[in-house]
C-alpha cells in the first residue's frame, strides 16, 4: 500500500505541473476517499474494543487524538 501511495503521489506532483485542475479534482476524490475508509478502519477498531492507547501507539499520536478518530467512528 506504501508504495502505491507514493506512486499516487508522484503522479499528482506530475499533474500538478501539467494540468492543474485535474490534480486539484483528483485530490479532492482522494480526501473524500481516506476519509471514508479512515472512519470505517477506526469503526471496526472500536467495535474490536481495541483501546485508544494501542491506536495511538499505532498512529503515533496521542491517546485523545486516537480517543476522538474512534468516538467519531462510533457516532458517525
Amino acid at each position: 500500500m506504501a508504495a502505491l501511495l507514493v506512486e499516487i503521489t508522484e503522479q499528482l506532483t506530475v499533474t500538478t505541473a501539467d494540468a492543474p485542475l485535474a490534480a486539484l479534482r483528483a485530490a479532492g476524490i482522494l480526501e473524500r476517499i481516506t476519509t471514508r475508509v479512515g472512519r470505517e478502519a477506526a469503526g471496526a477498531l472500536a467495535e474490536d474494543g481495541v483501546s485508544a492507547v494501542t491506536v495511538a501507539a499505532g498512529l503515533g499520536t496521542t491517546r485523545s487524538k486516537a480517543l476522538m478518530l474512534l468516538l467519531t467512528a462510533q457516532n458517525g
